[in-house]
């Protein structure tokens, strides 16, 4: 089928390699056809870990060998325009830009030669799709960006961000999910956490669902910090055609 190749990545994983174009169209592919996969239930098969052009299928060697799982997973294939149509599946992530909580949004504001209200108003216009997770569990690689707000990293990366950094590398923007270094410009926090291993599912959202940021307050950033603290704030997903 077109470019679609099958690879071996060592006696457990095939990986299956879907052209070499980072775009949406191939975002869907991939996640119609991770879907399809969970749907037919394939003995012997386990993780499913998505990438901008590939979707890695893990598997028990004991269970079904390399050959045989590649014949399935042809049957298996989308074709290009599946998943065209599909409702998207947005998460909704309040941020609170600048200030403590971003402070590398007069920098980005300065090299975009915007006000820091017209990169707050950029940032928060459009919705990101989740390309892959990576590099950190529940690190989301967007697509989308506005070039416009497109930054480098920093020359010296840090040694700690918190959690719930916002951030923009290149021509990227993420969340920070742990406290961890980073190169990437801060320029907001959000009070949720994208990883959370005492929560089910642990990672907040998957690979070939969307992120939305909406700016918040200080106060009302202190406000559902509190109620995520105390339990009780209820994550807001949407779904969109």
């Amino acid at each position: 089928m077109d470019s679609i190749q099958f690879y071996p990545a060592g006696d457990s994983t095939v990986v299956v390699q879907f052209g070499g174009t980072i775009n949406e169209a191939t975002s869907r592919r991939i996640a119609r056809f991770a879907e399809n996969l969970r749907q037919a239930r394939v003995k012997g098969v386990g993780e499913l870990i998505p990438t901008f052009c590939t979707l890695s299928v893990q598997y028990n060697p004991r269970v079904i060998g390399y050959q045989k799982l590649v014949k399935q997973l042809h049957r298996l294939l989308p074709h290009e325009d599946d998943g065209a149509a599909a409702a998207k599946t947005i998460h909704i992530i309040p941020v609170c830009y600048g200030g403590e909580f971003g402070k590398d949004l007069p920098f980005v504001a300065r090299h975009a030669g915007l006000s820091e209200q017209e990169v707050i108003h950029h940032h928060t216009g459009r919705d990101y799709l989740i390309y892959m997770l990576g590099f950190l569990p529940g690190f989301s690689y967007l697509g989308g960006m506005d070039e416009r707000l497109f930054t480098p990293r920093l020359e010296t990366p840090r040694t700690k961000i918190p959690a719930g950094s916002v951030g923009i590398g290149g021509e990227q923007t993420g969340i920070y999910p742990l406290d961890s270094p980073g190169g990437w410009q801060l320029i907001g926090r959000t009070p949720l956490r994208p990883y959370d291993p005492d929560r089910d599912p642990a990672i907040l959202y998957q690979a070939g669902e969307y992120i939305r940021f909406v700016p918040v307050t200080p106060e009302e950033y202190r406000a559902l910090e509190a109620e995520i603290k105390a339990g009780t704030y209820a994550h807001r997903v949407v779904k969109e055609d």
